[in-house]
């Protein structure tokens, strides 16, 4: 399905961050709808080395990209002789920004500032450079415990994961006060689930590690009161979307990515089970996260219905439907 009528063809787009969950997506959005589009598909790809919790510093993995026929390029965005090589070597159209540490649990303060927000700004130069449109990930991280309906300019990060997403919108505003030839819209992303995150590990969404425990023939585990624990969640198809229509907007700016719809994980679980045709149950554990947890949260997304002409097609129960079968395929090739 092609999301607006502008011909991406002949275009020359990069994608950051493209053996992610949402760059892989994308380059397959545009492989599959473009195909005289050039991709440049950079990513630094995952290696042994760890954060402090434990967790990979990279979730890029080649699997997301098996099938790509576009050009891959391994690299960190905080080299800044990559980025003058690309800046050199490439005229581009579209940069898709979807590298970062998205770890939200990371405490490399320093590293999590470099990356996120040091490296966009580098990047925004080079997209002023080439006179190319900029989309960029933000994130819902950067209203932290705000209340619901989260809406942009009522911002309270309560981690340096949302921080550093605040600080790269702040970039966003200053580069707008500017006379400047192109567009520059940062999408905050909800609740993301969908094909090709299963490679984020533990910080995967919780429809595919509940999908993998049932298939596993075990009761899914949630959190006591768990059908009062509300979030918005966004199936992928809704997040693409979202940034072909960022790519020629009415508008540039910050706007929120979500259904407008809070659900809770307790219709997740039982979603799961009907689609997979159990009856398991549940096994509610206690929440160890009771003062620092978000229960509530949802999109105001009127912005981005009107400035990106964007409108959410799957509901809960349509995202996990088609993703079903490829929570069933994970589970047979890389769990079982």
């Amino acid at each position: 399905m092609k999301y607006t009528e502008y011909d991406f063809n002949e275009k020359t787009i990069l994608i950051t961050g493209a053996a992610g969950f949402i760059g892989s997506n994308l380059c397959f959005y545009f492989q599959n709808n473009y195909p005289m589009a050039k991709i440049i598909a950079l990513d630094s790809f995952r290696s042994g080395e760890t954060l402090s919790n434990g967790n990979l510093k990279s979730f890029g993995h080649y699997k997301n990209l098996l099938g790509f026929k576009g050009t891959v390029i391994s690299g960190d965005i905080n080299d800044k002789e990559l980025l003058n090589q690309i800046d050199e070597d490439y005229d581009f159209d579209f940069i898709f920004h979807e590298a970062a540490i998205s770890d939200t649990t990371a405490s490399e303060q320093d590293l999590m500032v470099k990356t996120n927000v040091n490296a966009y700004e580098d990047l925004l130069k080079m997209a002023i450079n080439h006179n190319a449109n900029m989309i960029y990930a933000s994130s819902a991280a950067t209203y932290g415990d705000a209340a619901s309906p989260q809406t942009v300019g009522n911002e309270n990060p309560g981690n340096v994961y949302g921080f550093s997403k605040l600080m790269m919108d702040n970039i966003t505003y200053d580069y707008l006060k500017k006379d400047l030839d192109i567009s520059i819209v940062g999408l905050r992303y909800f609740n993301v689930y969908g094909p090709r995150e299963y490679y984020k590990n533990k910080t995967a969404s919780t429809v595919i590690q509940f999908g993998h425990q049932i298939l596993a023939g075990n009761t899914p585990k949630l959190f006591e009161g768990s059908d009062k624990i509300l979030r918005d969640f966004i199936y992928i198809e809704d997040v693409i979307q979202a940034n072909i229509k960022a790519a020629t907007p009415k508008k540039s700016g910050i706007y929120n990515v979500g259904t407008g719809k809070a659900r809770s994980f307790q219709d997740i679980a039982d979603i799961l089970q009907k689609e997979l045709g159990t009856n398991l149950g549940t096994n509610y554990i206690p929440n160890p996260y009771i003062g620092q947890y978000q229960f509530h949260t949802e999109a105001n997304i009127e912005d981005t219905k009107t400035y990106l002409e964007y409108a959410p097609k799957y509901e809960m129960e349509d995202g996990i439907k088609d993703y079903i079968s490829e929570i069933k395929r994970i589970y047979e090739v890389e769990v079982k």
